[in-house]
This record gives structure tokens, sequence and C-alpha cells, in this order.
């Protein structure tokens, strides 16, 4: 009679803040944030776990408003959703590019973009602070929307 084989458990793995597979180190703020892609898949943002998920409305006033407004040594994430060409106007695009965007006016027709900064500090150089997808009929994802992208990673606390 042969023995029964010797079974192989591996725990599961332990989730992490804004579902990373590795954690932040010690002293370290985690974030993620995603683009929309296609009309049923909204931006997200996640920041040290909290999530907020942006709808797709024209939100330029408030954003110009937050980011005048927002105190030094504040962190800014942004995530386009459908169409920031024309639903994000030039003044608000402005003031993105004073943030240190590279990328603002250079969004297409439903591009996916995704962008962090900071303002009255400066964040590391391995950061990576945007990334851009443009809308290309022969290689979109879905009808007419190109990929989601995201950006993800660690911001030591001590800098703000």
């Amino acid at each position: 009679m042969k023995s029964p084989r010797p079974q192989r458990f591996s725990p599961a793995p332990k989730r992490q803040k804004c579902d990373h597979w590795s954690p932040c180190p010690p002293g370290n703020f985690a974030y993620r944030i995603l683009s929309g892609g296609g009309k049923e898949r909204r931006a997200k943002i996640c920041f040290e776990d909290e999530h907020c998920v942006i709808d797709s409305t024209d939100h330029s006033k408030q954003m110009m408003d937050f980011i005048r407004n927002a105190p030094q040594g504040t962190l800014v994430l942004m995530a386009t959703q459908d169409d920031g060409s024309t639903r994000l106007k030039n003044d608000a695009k402005k003031l993105v590019e004073e943030l240190g965007s590279k990328e603002i006016k250079n969004i297409q027709f439903r591009s996916s973009w995704v962008f962090i900064a900071a303002k009255g500090f400066q964040l590391p150089n391995n950061i990576q602070r945007e990334k851009i997808n443009h809308s290309d009929q022969t290689k979109n994802r879905y009808k007419g929307w190109p990929a989601e992208i995201q950006i993800e990673g660690c911001i030591p606390r001590n800098l703000m």
C-alpha cells in the first residue's frame, strides 16, 4: 500500500496597501494611480489604502481651486477618465503643467493619463511622475479607448 503524498500548502499572499506586490518600507506612503479605460472602467486613485473612484464629469474648476489652495507640502495625484483633452480647460492644464507635468498639453482625444506631483517639495528622482497612452484605433484595448495605465510606488513620509 502506497503512503499518501505529502501535501504542500503555501500561505495565501498577504495583501499590501494599494494592492502592491510587496510592502512599502517603513516610513513610506503607498500609492497607485490607475487611469480609466473604456466606458465602464473608471479612473482610481489609492493612497495609503484609501481609494477614490473618479467620475468622468468636468472637474476643471474644482481642480484649479484645489491646486491653488493646497498648502505647501501637498501631494497631488491625478488621472483621466474618458477625455481629458476636451473636458479639462486650458487654465487647469496650465496649473498642472506648473506642477511639473510634461504631458498635460499632449493629451489627445481619449488619451489615458496619470500624474503625481508635489506642491512645495521635491519628489525623489526615482519616482515615475507621469504616464500617457494615446488612443490608436489599431491598438486600442476597448472600442475607441486605449488600455488603462498606472503608476505606483512608495513615497518617503519625511519629504512633506
